[in-house]
């Protein structure tokens, strides 16, 4: 049976019990509120497609000297600003499955970028609606079936496009033709928009916002395309920043001892094959054809190419910012921002160059963490930071929670209501992340992996396959001590003085993927998630202790790697 069949013959499974969460959590006052008739408030809900914590100022990373964020940034200043918010699998549609079921990768179905989210399973909106909220979601949507479950609907089609989109809209009769460099697009029940997505994408909302029904609380999702690759601005940005030299990471020429033998090779000889690169590094896929001359040494291309890529991903970011702030001021007019409880977030992280690394999908600091502001002046107060540990799948129960709904016994998230209110963990909240990425070798020739991060450590198993895979990568374990190493260039986990933390992050990480139901194929969505499930079980069983027998197998998986990839070049894995 394929893949597709699968997926296709899966059945939907029971996940009730997976929950680690307590309702009683859920504040009185809104219960009460909700009970009494008392107006709930606004959510607001932005999210900006591969924007990364260091490309906004109020993260005070290397660029935010160049003030990248001004509106984004002040939101943070009035509201509450989250250091470790943490997605659970870093790609596109399983982020966005994560936010909209509160629930892992696998009880959701959504581990790739294959799957689709049906209506039944749009959890978030189903709830809102049922709490009494008129519902919208606006910009890219890319979970396959449409988001029927919302009152109104203006989706691009997949990933959509920068200039002049197409939307599937609620209510739309028409059939959009579009001509593209080497196919034509044909797009049923859509409109077409002139312009820039960012725009366009922020007109869209701000007219709904305007026709909406004022009897009642509003729920929207607003979704920026930007600034995802290959980084297309709006043409009024083309001065920005052209004259500045952009600062650049340490780690994109000196790696030191970061990765293993499951991101390196044996003896780095996996370095051109694993993890595309900003330079010449990846010789399948990187962007070195950005740099202005192709013929000087490396490390000189690298910085040609990654001025090129920061400059248009930073164009793009400054779109998304311009357009929050139409969005605030709109909101400001109409006396409601106060109202509002607003949040600002990136579907998840993203490598800007960090250890030569472009996009994300690798559970490294750069790609696991998200952005993650919330303003809401009536009970958050101004200029908050938390190192509480959230992830993406508590999102939903939080903004449920301002809604005055309990946490459904279906989500796994939690809601984080109190921490935002208070500035406290709660008693027994959770203290750590757990992460996975599945889509081993696919795009961008990342392993997959799954891992646990806590406050201070992360530990990282490279599995290195997945259902059908030809020929598996190399399995290596990585620890980084992110007290004194939170650049992650020194991979501890052989070092004997770090033995007693690997056994306890084991131990932890075990009890972890049991409790989410990660090692159990009876909670996955469907069968072929099972049968994923059931590979890396065996995986875990094989080099979980990684003795010197395991290793010994490691370097002969690495060695028939390279040459496979010698051989046949961009078919392996595919």
């Amino acid at each position: 049976m394929n893949r597709r069949d699968f997926l296709n013959a899966g059945s939907l499974l029971a996940v009730g019990g997976l929950t680690g969460c307590n309702t009683a959590g859920l504040h009185l006052r809104h219960v009460q509120a909700a009970q009494t008739g008392e107006r709930k408030p606004n959510i607001l809900f932005i999210m900006a497609d591969d924007h990364t914590a260091q490309a906004i100022g109020a993260y005070g990373s290397r660029l935010a000297v160049l003030n990248p964020t001004p509106n984004i940034d002040e939101l943070a200043r009035e509201g509450m600003i989250f250091h470790n918010a943490f997605c659970t699998n870093s790609i596109c549609v399983p982020s966005r499955a994560n936010i909209m079921t509160g629930q892992h990768s696998h009880v959701n179905g959504c581990i790739t970028l294959d799957e689709r989210l049906p209506a039944q399973r749009q959890y978030l909106s189903i709830e809102m609606k049922k709490a009494g909220y008129q519902t919208a979601v606006v910009g890219k949507w890319h979970l396959g079936e449409l988001p029927t479950t919302f009152d109104y609907y203006k989706v691009l089609p997949g990933q959509g496009d920068y200039f002049d989109p197409v939307f599937f809209e609620t209510g739309a009769t028409d059939t959009v033709v579009k001509q593209y460099a080497k196919r034509t697009g044909r797009f049923e029940n859509a409109v077409q928009m002139k312009g820039h997505s960012s725009d366009c994408i922020a007109d869209s909302a701000l007219t709904w916002l305007k026709g909406r029904d004022r009897q009642k609380p509003f729920f929207l999702k607003l979704h920026f395309k930007a600034p995802h690759d290959m980084f297309e601005y709006a043409p009024r940005y083309e001065d920005y920043l052209a004259n500045v030299k952009i600062p650049e990471p340490e780690s994109m020429y000196e790696n030191g001892h970061h990765g293993s033998i499951a991101t390196r090779g044996y003896n780095d000889e996996l370095t051109p094959y694993l993890n595309t690169s900003v330079g010449p590094r990846n010789v399948w896929r990187n962007y070195a054809g950005w740099a202005k001359d192709r013929s000087l040494p490396d490390h000189e291309v690298t910085s040609q190419a990654y001025q090129v890529y920061l400059k248009k991903y930073l164009r793009c970011v400054k779109g998304v910012d311009d357009n929050v702030k139409r969005v605030v001021d709109y909101l400001k007019g109409e006396g409601i921002f106060d109202d509002t409880v607003t949040i600002y977030t990136g579907d998840q992280g993203f490598y800007l160059g960090e250890h030569d690394y472009q996009d994300k999908r690798l559970g490294y600091e750069e790609g696991m963490r998200m952005p993650f502001i919330v303003r809401y002046p009536r009970t958050v107060r101004a200029g908050g930071r938390t190192e509480a540990i959230v992830q993406n799948i508590d999102y939903g129960p939080t903004m449920l929670d301002f809604a005055g709904v309990r946490t459904p016994e279906y989500m796994q998230g939690c809601s984080f209501r109190k921490i935002l209110e208070t500035g406290k963990e709660p008693k027994g909240w959770k203290q750590e992340a757990y992460y996975q990425y599945w889509m081993h070798m696919a795009h961008l020739y990342n392993p997959a992996h799954f891992g646990i991060r806590t406050k201070r450590y992360k530990l990282l198993f490279f599995y290195g396959r997945r259902v059908g895979t030809d020929v598996p990568t190399p399995p290596g374990w990585e620890l980084y001590d992110l007290k004194h190493d939170p650049q992650e260039m020194n991979n501890v986990y052989d070092d004997p003085k770090y033995a007693r933390v690997v056994k306890d992050l084991k131990t932890r990480l075990k009890k972890l993927r049991h409790e989410i139901g990660a090692d159990d194929p009876s909670k996955a969505s469907n069968d072929y998630v099972a049968q994923e499930i059931r590979v890396v079980n065996e995986l875990v069983e094989e080099f979980w202790d990684y003795d010197e027998k395991d290793q010994a197998k490691a370097i002969e998986m690495s060695h028939t790697y390279l040459k496979a990839a010698n051989e046949r070049g961009r078919e392996i894995n595919f």
